[in-house]
């Protein structure tokens, strides 16, 4: 299990079932849009707090964002 690429995946498809850009995301979660992009090819490891800000811009509860 590649969590990294578990929760990129997520995450892209939450922002784009939102209809959000990488930069509305950032912008909504307090984030560089390039730390978001980092986090969609789950070339990043993000903080517990990272996912949760996340799950908040999206409007989604963390545990979705780390589903398989």
């Amino acid at each position: 299990m590649d969590l990294p690429k578990i929760l990129g995946r997520n995450v892209r498809d939450a922002r784009r079932r939102a209809g959000l850009s990488q930069e509305q995301l950032a912008f909504e979660a307090d984030m560089k849009r390039s730390y978001v992009s980092d986090l969609e090819r789950g070339t990043r490891n993000p903080s517990l707090k990272a996912i949760g800000r996340l799950a908040a811009a999206l409007g989604v509860e963390p545990p979705e964002l780390l589903r398989e």
